[in-house]
C-alpha cells in the first residue's frame, strides 16, 4: 500500500484539491487492500480486480496510463475473466480519471452505468456523538448477527424494490473480519434504517457506506443520528477523517454538516 498523504496539519482542512489528492492516495488503494477472507485482489496492468463475492470488482489509479485499443484490451480481459466465473463486474470510475475515454469505452463494451455518486470528506470529531438525538421510539443498536443482517437485508429490498440478499454474506464475513460496524435504527420492532462504516488500517479515512432508511422514517433525522454515531466510533478509533459516496437524496444533508465535495464516482456494471 503506499505511504498515506500527510494531513496532520490540515485539520479544519476544506481544500478539495489536498482532499482529493489524499483520497486518491489512500482511500482508492485501500478498497482492494485487507480483504476479508474468501475474497482476494489481483493486479492486471494497471487495474486491480477483487475476486470471490458475487460480483466482481475493478477499481484502479487516478491515471490508468493506457488508451484507445489497448484500454479495450484491459476492459475484455475483465469480462473474460469474470465471464468465465458465471459472475458479472462492476468498474468504478471517478470524474477525474484519465482517461476521459474510460467511459465511453465501458459503454462501448456493454457495461451499465448506476446512479451518480458525490464524494464528500468530512472531519469525523466534527459531527461525532455518541448519543445523537433520534425520534420518540427510536433506538440504534450494533447489529452483529447474521439474523440481524437479514433483516437488514430485507428492510434494503424494500427501500430499493430489488433483492438484497447478498448483503447477507457479505456482511458476516467483514464484520467478522474486523473490517465492518454494522449500526441499525430500530422502531416498532423491527430495523427501519441501517449503515456501516468500513475501517482500514494504515490510513487516515474511515468509509461511511450504506444509510437506507424506510420511506416513512425518512427526513426525522436517522440518517444524520447514524453518520454520528458513526463518526464517534471513528473518533474513538483514531481515525481523523469520513468520506461518503452521497446520493443525491443524502449529499445535502452531509454537505450541511460541513463535508466538502471532491469528486463524483460511478460505477459501471456488466453482465455476462
Amino acid at each position: 500500500m503506499p505511504v498515506p498523504v500527510a494531513l496532520a496539519s490540515f485539520d479544519r482542512m476544506t481544500d478539495a484539491a489536498a482532499l482529493l489528492r489524499a483520497y486518491d492516495e489512500q482511500a482508492r488503494p485501500a478498497e482492494t487492500h485487507d480483504l476479508p477472507e474468501g475474497l482476494y485482489a489481483e493486479p492486471d496492468g494497471p487495474i486491480v480486480r477483487v475476486v470471490g463475492d458475487h460480483l466482481g470488482f475493478v477499481n484502479g489509479p487516478v491515471d490508468l496510463g493506457v488508451s484507445g485499443a489497448e484500454l479495450d484490451a484491459l476492459i475484455k480481459r475483465q469480462q473474460d475473466f469474470f465471464g468465465a466465473r458465471g459472475e458479472g463486474l462492476e468498474w468504478k470510475t471517478r470524474a477525474h480519471d484519465k482517461p476521459a475515454e474510460i467511459v465511453e469505452r465501458l459503454l462501448a463494451a456493454g457495461f451499465v452505468p448506476e446512479e451518480r455518486e458525490t464524494v464528500l470528506i468530512g472531519l469525523a470529531a466534527d459531527v461525532a456523538d455518541e448519543h445523537p438525538p433520534l425520534p420518540a421510539a427510536v433506538e440504534l443498536r450494533e447489529i452483529t448477527e447474521e439474523a440481524g443482517f437479514r433483516q437488514i437485508a430485507d428492510m434494503e429490498a424494500e427501500v430499493w424494490s430489488e433483492e438484497r440478499a447478498h448483503l447477507v454474506p457479505r456482511l458476516v464475513r467483514e464484520v467478522g473480519a474486523g473490517l465492518l460496524t454494522v449500526y441499525a435504527a430500530v422502531a416498532e420492532g423491527r430495523i427501519v434504517s441501517a449503515a456501516w462504516a468500513e475501517f482500514k488500517p494504515g490510513i487516515e479515512f474511515v468509509g461511511i457506506w450504506g444509510g437506507a432508511t424506510l420511506p416513512q422514517w425518512r427526513g426525522r433525522g436517522i440518517y444524520r443520528a447514524l453518520l454520528a454515531r458513526r463518526a464517534w466510533l471513528a473518533v474513538r478509533r483514531g481515525y481523523k477523517y469520513l468520506q461518503i459516496d452521497a446520493s443525491e437524496d443524502s449529499r445535502p444533508i452531509v454537505q450541511r454538516l460541513g463535508f466538502t465535495a471532491v469528486t463524483t464516482t460511478t460505477p459501471y456494471v456488466w453482465t455476462p
